[in-house]
């Protein structure tokens, strides 16, 4: 398993100290979001003061671009990067895609899979494989003048993954994406009951192994020798859930779990605003399974005993936060990024 850091928002200047820092203490790379800043910027500046690390988008929104533009893009990154960075696209919700980005939301596993197949032909078409000419029920490309076409380079298989919860956007993972990135809310149950035999029905949808398909994971660690220690990401991670767990869509992770109404309680507390009591239904038998709680020296045992065998890459998703209010986290958190890289190497 690699190791990696989620990034927020932040400067470039802030995101290439972060990246040098990252590098030095060992980890595998950073995984960028796309919330109130587009990653593109920030991925360059870390790349250049890091030219080690490995890159990725976790996600990039998909639908309010034309698949082009995700294509030249991620070209473009492919390239300088010397072949460090994979592509992460994601649908979004239908809010944020119509109201905030102005833009065609539609029937997300269906569209996506066209947008995927688009970026695909794309890639193929700037390798000079094939001209450009897709047909979609989405998109449609077919002008791609020489002139036009970004220039060749030596890293031209780029990686492209999806972001994916339900059966259908998870077979259309399997079928088409060379990984997933697994929801932050997510329990071994869901992984082995849901997710992996909808990716396993894709990929055989498509005459491919499952092992094409690397899993992306963000993990809500929280380490710390002490209760104090440990309180403030406990809290962060209680209020990321319950959050996340808010959501109708996402019900189905406590139910599975025998948690059942987990979700209306959280809708009601949010609803009225009220942060500490939806905290609050995030119990520690809850917690337990959302999130991996442990001493700093435990840690790295306790994320390979949950998820090797499973993901191709860890992806801290709390760590930023750690080392931003306490520097000297940085090198603990190193201590377990080699940890976790060197058990699995």
């Amino acid at each position: 398993m690699k190791f990696d850091l989620m990034a927020g928002n932040m400067s470039w200047r802030r995101t290439a100290e972060l990246a040098t820092g990252l590098e030095q203490a060992g980890f595998s790379g950073m995984l960028f979001t796309e919330a109130g800043q587009v990653p593109w910027m920030m991925i360059t500046a870390a790349a250049m003061a890091a030219p080690r690390l490995e890159f990725s988008t976790g996600i990039a929104v998909a639908f309010p671009r034309s698949p082009m533009i995700s294509a030249q893009v991620a070209w473009e990154l492919a390239a300088n990067t010397e072949g460090r960075f994979r592509l992460g696209l994601g649908s979004q919700v239908k809010a944020h895609v119509t109201r905030r980005y102005s833009a065609v939301f539609d029937k997300p596993a269906p569209q996506m899979r066209d947008y995927l197949a688009a970026v695909r032909a794309c890639l193929r078409a700037f390798r000079g494989e094939e001209r450009l000419d897709y047909e979609g029920p989405y998109y449609q490309l077919s002008y791609l003048p020489a002139q036009w076409a970004p220039p060749r380079h030596d890293h031209e298989d780029v990686k492209v993954d999806i972001a994916a919860v339900g059966p259908l956007m998870c077979r259309v993972a399997g079928e088409l994406a060379d990984g997933v990135h697994v929801h932050p809310m997510h329990s071994m149950h869901y992984v082995r009951e849901r997710l992996l035999p909808a990716l396993r029905e894709g990929a055989e949808r498509a005459e491919r192994s499952i092992d094409a398909v690397d899993l992306m994971i963000p993990v809500f660690a929280v380490p710390g020798d002490s209760p104090e220690e440990r309180e403030p990401l406990l809290r962060r991670a209680r209020m990321q859930l319950a959050f996340y767990g808010s959501t109708p869509n996402y019900a189905f992770q406590f139910d599975d779990l025998g948690f059942t109404g987990t979700t209306a309680k959280l809708r009601e507390r949010m609803k009225a605003g009220d942060l500490e009591g939806a905290q609050a239904v995030i119990t520690d038998e809850i917690l337990e399974h959302f999130a991996v709680v442990a001493r700093w020296d435990d840690l790295a045992d306790a994320l390979c005993e949950r998820y090797a065998g499973a993901a191709s890459r860890l992806v801290m998703y709390l760590a930023g936060e750690s080392i931003a209010r306490n520097p000297s986290d940085l090198a603990r958190w190193g201590e377990v990024a080699r940890a976790v890289t060197g058990a699995a190497s």
